[in-house]
């Protein structure tokens, strides 16, 4: 763990460079991460019950931006549920028309039927309202949309089919196919009575059936998967979906004979790729590797889950502005001297998460002269350091709630620094994600190895890797700097052909997406004869301890 002792120095400048090397990544450790980073990924998909837990998630294709048909999503997580219809119009370009229905406490803590009842009726709504007032299903939706034979697109056939719905459902789960997954425990406040350990697609299918609502529950989505499948179909391709944002995960396209604790699922019989839910926010949770501080150890000692999601602490928006508080706190309250805001605190930066990750956002962008601080049009674009400090220190002050003789320029430099020194890191680290699994998919190798593209899968072409999150989309520079740092792990060539994309909305047009890819899943089935459950194969049973899963046969 790094000392703390310069913070006993009179000196700023010194403590300043003790912070400097204790959040500074050098290429060496850089490199020391990604290989653990995929060693991980080696024990995740070989055995259950690793925090990275490397999760099959039965989805077997992406689609390319060339499918057509509509489909449905139905997002639950919280407050509000939403419904969507996304139209695929073949081209790369869907649209997107959606509804929320607020999720009241009553139905959060009743009998988990009336909850399912609850959404296949909003889902009836949504559909009715976008209809005609003598049917429940919209024009657009009211043909079914099914897959040519070998054509890979979606035409209407007129037939009477039901309308292929995703659920996106943001609680623990135990996913055991692609349309199937038991409820492990409830989280945000729902405590639906009489779910824990049921089969969720099943609760949400016997609810439509028992409305005679013409709608099929085909996909249990993960947003992650989604964001992968989202910027797939608008890009022609995608083989990484991450999120950046408040939390942290990724998805990628694994070859299922990787997946070896599959062991004798039909899904490895079938061979081919599947997509993979890393939940790599829980790497490294013994952090043998990660770069902790002192402040990294209070967060997480004062955190809600101890020891659990280190990578996750270290790079996503939920957390990095409580890392800066927590050396801005250090200088605050320095000896025998302090050295930041004349030793006072105000109330928001005394209160733990009272600095959000978008006001570290605002300096960046105050710094750097950018969205709301960008200089106007006729003006040569120059500021000097001092100009641009007054910015930093107008937000500080907005922000924090100091008086304006509180904050000095000295004070606004000190909390700059902090704040870059905490968001640089925290690229630099998504980078190893990255990185790790174009090394995992054949698509780099780590260029240390000297083998920079010597035998690569996919050489010369395009890499897609799609992305969503406010700290990849809205931070000054953010992705700039995670990709300076691929471009040391894997090499220029390879990482001039990472193509890194917005990918909005994975929760919503993605799961529809997956809505799509399970429809031509399903018919690949019955076109070989084959059958989504065999029977001779019994489902895994999952328990719980201590935040870490477990997988324990229920075979004999």
């Amino acid at each position: 763990m790094a000392h703390t002792s310069a913070l006993l120095s009179h000196n700023t400048e010194d403590i300043l460079k003790t912070l400097r090397q204790q959040f500074t990544l050098d290429d060496k450790s850089l490199f020391n991460i990604t290989a653990t980073f995929l060693r991980e990924v080696s024990d995740g998909l070989a055995n259950y019950g690793h925090p990275m837990a490397m999760i099959p998630t039965f989805v077997r294709a992406v689609p390319d931006g060339t499918e057509t048909g509509t489909f449905l999503a139905l997002d639950l997580g919280g407050t509000n549920l939403r419904v969507c219809e996304v139209t695929l119009h073949g081209d790369q370009t869907f649209s997107l028309r959606q509804q929320k229905y607020k999720v009241s406490e009553a139905l959060k803590t009743g009998e988990v039927t009336s909850l399912f009842d609850y959404l296949a009726d909003s889902v009836d709504a949504f559909l009715t309202e976008s209809g005609s007032p003598s049917t429940a299903v919209p024009p657009s939706l009211s043909r079914s949309t099914t897959q040519a034979p070998h054509s890979g697109t979606f035409v209407d056939d007129g037939s009477d089919t039901q309308v292929p719905l995703a659920l996106t459902f943001s609680f623990p789960v135990e996913q055991t196919a692609l349309d199937s997954g038991r409820l492990l425990t409830w989280t945000k406040g729902f405590a639906a009575k009489n779910a824990v350990g049921k089969d969720v697609v099943k609760l949400l299918q016997d609810a439509f059936d028992r409305k005679h609502i013409h709608v099929k529950c085909v996909a249990l989505v993960n947003d992650t998967v989604g964001a992968l499948l989202s910027r797939a179909y608008t890009s022609g391709g995608c083989i990484l979906g991450a999120i950046f944002g408040t939390g942290t995960n990724g998805a990628y396209v694994e070859d299922v004979a990787n997946i070896t604790k599959l062991g004798n699922d039909p899904a490895a019989a079938q061979g081919g790729p599947m997509i993979v839910n890393t939940e790599w926010g829980g790497f490294n949770n013994t952090r043998s590797s990660l770069p902790s501080t002192p402040y990294d150890n209070k967060l997480d000692r004062e955190s809600i889950n101890p020891r659990y999601q280190a990578f996750e602490k270290f790079i996503s928006g939920m957390y990095l502005g409580e890392i800066a508080r927590n050396v801005l706190l250090s200088f605050v309250d320095a000896a025998p001297k302090p050295l930041l805001f004349g030793g006072r605190a105000t109330e928001g930066l005394n209160k733990q998460w009272g600095l959000d990750t978008a006001i570290l956002s605002e300096i960046a962008e105050a710094w750097e002269g950018l969205g709301r601080f960008a200089p106007p049009a006729q003006s040569n674009g120059k500021a000097d350091e001092e100009e641009r400090l007054q910015r930093v220190r107008g937000v500080v002050v907005q922000r924090l709630a100091f008086a304006s003789d509180e904050v000095s320029l000295a004070d606004a430099d000190i909390v700059r620094q902090v704040c870059t020194l905490v968001v640089d890191r925290a690229a630099r680290l998504s980078a190893c994600a990255v990185a790790a699994v174009l090394v995992q998919t054949g698509r780099a190798h780590l260029s240390e190895s000297g083998q920079e593209t010597e035998g690569l899968q996919d050489a010369g072409k395009r890499i897609g890797v799609g992305v969503d999150g406010s700290l990849v989309e809205f931070y000054p520079n953010f992705q700039t700097k995670l990709r300076a740092s691929l471009r040391v792990l894997v090499g220029a060539e390879v990482e001039s052909r990472v193509d890194i994309g917005m990918a909005k909305d994975g929760s919503g047009a993605g799961a529809a997406l997956c809505a799509l890819v399970a429809q031509k899943q399903n018919q690949a089935l019955q076109q070989r004869g084959g059958y989504e459950h065999d029977p001779k194969y019994a489902p895994s049973k999952l328990r719980t301890e201590e935040g870490v899963a477990y997988i324990t046969s229920m075979q004999s």
